[in-house]
C-alpha cells in the first residue's frame, strides 16, 4: 500500500518469496512516474536472499529497461552479527547472514557504541575474511553518510578495477581455512586469454559451482582483441560481460584480475584453472 511518505510494502512482507510477483508489479507501477523520483530504495528483512531480487531486476525486462542497480548495503549489528554468522541452518538452507554480507557491495557496521573496540576490530576482521571486496561503513545509531551508500553505482562491472591490489597478494598458504565457510578470493596474473578455453572453463564452473559462487568480477585481456579491456560480473550463474570503457593503454601489462565470493574456494585450484586458459603461441 502507499503511504504519505511514498513507502510500498510487499502484500506478505517477504519480498525474498515475492519477488516474481509483488516486486515486480510494485516496481512496474512506479516505472510510469520515473520522472517523480531519483531512486528506489528497497528494504528487505534480515532474512532475505538477496539473490532472487539481483536475477529478477537484472533479468525481466521490464525491470531493465528502468532500473539498474546502484549498490547493495547490508546493515550490520555490531553487537549480535557474530551469533547470526555462526548460526548453523538445517541441511539445504542458507545463512542469510552470510549471504548479505557476501553479496554486499558497503557494509554498514551499526551499534558501535555498544562494543568495546577489540570487539569492533574482531568484527571488522570477520566481515573482510567474508568479503575483501566490500567498503565497511562505521555507524552508531543508523547515522550513515548517504553520499557514501547512494548515487555512487557500485554495483557495476567497472569496479573490479578500483579493487585494492592487495587483494591479490599471495595468502599464506600455511594459514588453515575451514572452506566450508563463505570467503573471498583473488586471482590475477599476466597475459591473454583463449577466448574459447575460457568461455569454456566458465560454463563448466558456473554448471558445477553456481550455488557456492554467490558473487564473481573480473578483469580480462584476449588474445586477437587488439587494446580492448573486458570485464564481467556475476551473481551465481547469471554473468553480465562486455568491453570496458576504458582501453589498454600502450605498453599497459596485461594483467588479468578475478575476484570470487562464495563457499568451498580453493585459490590454487582457480588459479591454476584459470591460467590453463591462457593464450599459447603453437609450438611454445
Amino acid at each position: 500500500m502507499d503511504s504519505p511518505e511514498d513507502l510500498i510494502t510487499m502484500d506478505n512482507g517477504c519480498v525474498c518469496c515475492s519477488v516474481r510477483g509483488d516486486l515486480i508489479r510494485t516496481l512496474g507501477q512506479l516505472a510510469s512516474r520515473r520522472t517523480d523520483f531519483d531512486a528506489i530504495i528497497l528494504e528487505t528483512t534480515g532474512m532475505a536472499d538477496p539473490a532472487p531480487i539481483i536475477y529478477t531486476i537484472q533479468t525481466n525486462p521490464k525491470m531493465s529497461d528502468f532500473y539498474r542497480i546502484d549498490s547493495l548495503v547490508c546493515l550490520a549489528d555490531a553487537k549480535h552479527i557474530e551469533q547470526h554468522l555462526d548460526e548453523v541452518k538445517p541441511e539445504g538452507n542458507v545463512n542469510e547472514a552470510l549471504q548479505q554480507v557476501a553479496f554486499s557491495d558497503k557494509i554498514l557496521l551499526n551499534k558501535l557504541d555498544l562494543v568495546s573496540e577489540e570487539e569492533k576490530q574482531r568484527v571488522k576482521d570477520r566481515l573482510t575474511s567474508i568479503n575483501k571486496f566490500a567498503e565497511i561503513i562505521e555507524t552508531s545509531r543508523s547515522r550513515a553518510p548517504l553520499e557514501r551508500i547512494l548515487k555512487i553505482n557500485s554495483f557495476n562491472m567497472e569496479d573490479i578495477l578500483n579493487v585494492d591490489p592487495k587483494f591479490f597478494d599471495d595468502e599464506d598458504t600455511k594459514d588453515t581455512h575451514n572452506t566450508s565457510l563463505v570467503q573471498s578470493v583473488g586471482v590475477q596474473f599476466k597475459g591473454n586469454l583463449h577466448a574459447q578455453w575460457f568461455n569454456m572453463f566458465m560454463m563448466d564452473l558456473l554448471r558445477d559451482r553456481a550455488a557456492d559462487l554467490y558473487r564473481t568480477k573480473g578483469l580480462l585481456s584476449f588474445h586477437g582483441q587488439g587494446d580492448t579491456k573486458f570485464v564481467f560480473q556475476g551473481v551465481h550463474e547469471q554473468i553480465n560481460f562486455g568491453p570496458a570503457e576504458k582501453k589498454w593503454d600502450e605498453g599497459e601489462e596485461r594483467m588479468n584480475k578475478f575476484v570470487f565470493i562464495g563457499k568451498n574456494l580453493d585459490r590454487a585450484e582457480l588459479t591454476k584453472s584459470l591460467m590453463e586458459c591462457l593464450y599459447k603461441e603453437e609450438g611454445k
